[in-house]
Order: structure tokens, then C-alpha cells, then sequence
């Protein structure tokens, strides 16, 4: 079942979209040659308490995974795409590292992702990053109300496609509020005018999540949680939660 929020829910989701916004930038900010993947889920744990917010994170047990995730936040690094498990695993000079965080504030969810590269970065790491933030730019964009959510699956592939990148097909964004994740799912491919209505008050994150190979193959690692791209190619994941309004799309996880 979909749930239009009420303006009063917007503005509640704003508060929430703030914390995971500075729960990101911590993490970001921690991230550094020898530092460990735990270590970014501790910055952003931090930010979660020091806020009074719940991590929608921390015990979330999906019907695919073996147990509840461990963290507050999910850290992948170089060919994994989403849900990666902070580990003791070392950050090294070059490596590609997305963080996808969230945040419940008073009984209402935020949700967002950031890519980033660490030290020195590969030329082709930067045209992957920058071509995961112009598929973000582009979903959102058509998130306006009158549109369909085809319009927004169409934006972000077309910008994928262009930049002969992989998806996984699985995989997508979803309408959020009180629960991280809620209905509609938003397929990061799609047919524009097809899928849902979108009408001001609904509430969807949207996240594009590209591999640099090509392909849209992926494996899952022994943790039962971990993506990886099939053929060992880079991946960059980037996120928002955002708000259609009959004034424009609103983006609710900026800092």
C-alpha cells in the first residue's frame, strides 16, 4: 500500500533526512588510508545517538538474508555494489567506497547514499561517480508530480546506458516514510508514463547504483548480505530520499 505524507510528515522526514545527511559526512570525513570499514560505521553510529535517532539499519532482516545487517550503515568498497558489512577491512589508497545510511527521528525514516574515492583516484573511478550522480540528478528530476514512476526508472537507465554501465536488475529504490522501505518499488530501468502516479506527498528514495563493466551481473558473498559485481568491475551507489510536491521535487537528505 502506498501513504501520501501530509505536509506536517514531510517536514518531520526533513528532520530525519538531516541526520542521515551528517551521519554520510561523518563517515566520509573518517575515511582515510588504514582507517577500517568499522570505524565509518562508528562515525556514523555517533551522529545516530548524539541525534536521539534509531538506525533502521542495525537488525533489519530481509527475506533474502541469512541473519539481521550488524551496522548502522552499509560500506562497500571498489566491486561491491550495495550492502556491504563493515568489516576490520582496511582502507587503501585508491580504493572506492560507497556508504549508504539511515536514520528514524520521530517515528520517520531518511535514507541516503554516497560514493567517494579514497586517496588517489582512478580516472575511471571519477567518470563512474560522476555518472552515478548524474543518474540521481536525472531520477529526481522527473520525480514531479503528473509524471509516472517509469518516467524516473527511464531517467536514471538513459544515463546508465550512456555511460555503458550495469545495473543490478534486482535492485532499486522504494517508497519510504515510517518504514525504511515501503511501496512503490522504483526499478532503476523503465518505460516513461508507466507505474504509479506521482502526486505530491508521496516519498521515494532514489538510488542508482552503476558497475562500471557493463554488465548487469551480480554475485552475493558468503555474508549473505554483500553484492558484487559478476565480473569484478567497480561500482558507485548514490542515494536520496525524495519528496514530490506540486512545487518541484524535494530533496529531504540534503545536509
Amino acid at each position: 500500500m502506498v501513504e501520501i505524507k501530509t505536509d506536517a510528515a514531510l517536514e518531520a522526514m526533513r528532520e530525519a533526512g538531516r541526520v542521515v545527511a551528517r551521519a554520510l559526512a561523518a563517515a566520509r570525513d573518517a575515511a582515510g588510508v588504514g582507517v577500517s570499514l568499522r570505524e565509518l560505521d562508528e562515525a556514523a553510529r555517533a551522529v545516530l545517538t548524539e541525534a536521539g535517532a534509531r538506525s533502521p539499519f542495525l537488525g533489519y532482516r530481509p527475506s533474502f538474508a541469512p541473519t539481521p545487517f550488524p551496522a548502522v550503515a552499509c560500506v562497500s568498497v571498489n566491486d561491491a555494489i550495495v550492502h556491504g558489512v563493515p568489516d576490520g577491512y582496511r582502507l587503501r589508497d585508491g580504493d572506492l567506497v560507497s556508504v549508504d545510511c539511515g536514520a528514524e527521528l520521530d517515528g520517520w525514516t531518511g535514507d541516503a547514499a554516497v560514493s567517494f574515492i579514497v586517496g588517489t583516484p582512478r580516472p575511471a573511478d571519477l567518470e563512474l561517480v560522476k555518472a552515478t550522480r548524474e543518474a540521481l540528478d536525472a531520477g529526481i528530476a522527473a520525480a514531479t508530480a503528473g509524471n509516472r514512476i517509469g518516467d524516473i526508472s527511464h531517467a536514471i537507465g538513459a544515463v546508465a546506458e550512456a555511460a555503458r554501465c550495469g545495473m543490478p536488475r534486482d535492485f532499486g529504490g522504494h517508497g519510504i516514510g515510517r518504514r525504511m522501505h515501503e511501496d512503490p518499488h522504483v526499478p532503476n530501468r523503465g518505460r516513461p508514463g508507466r507505474g504509479f502516479p506521482l502526486r505530491h506527498g508521496l516519498v521515494l528514495a532514489i538510488e542508482p547504483m552503476l558497475m562500471a563493466g557493463g554488465s548487469d551481473a551480480y554475485r552475493t558473498d558468503p555474508d549473505g548480505w554483500t553484492l558484487r559485481t559478476a565480473d569484478g568491475s567497480r561500482a558507485a551507489h548514490i542515494e536520496h530520499t525524495v519528496a514530490v510536491t506540486d512545487e518541484g521535487p524535494r530533496v529531504l537528505t540534503l545536509p
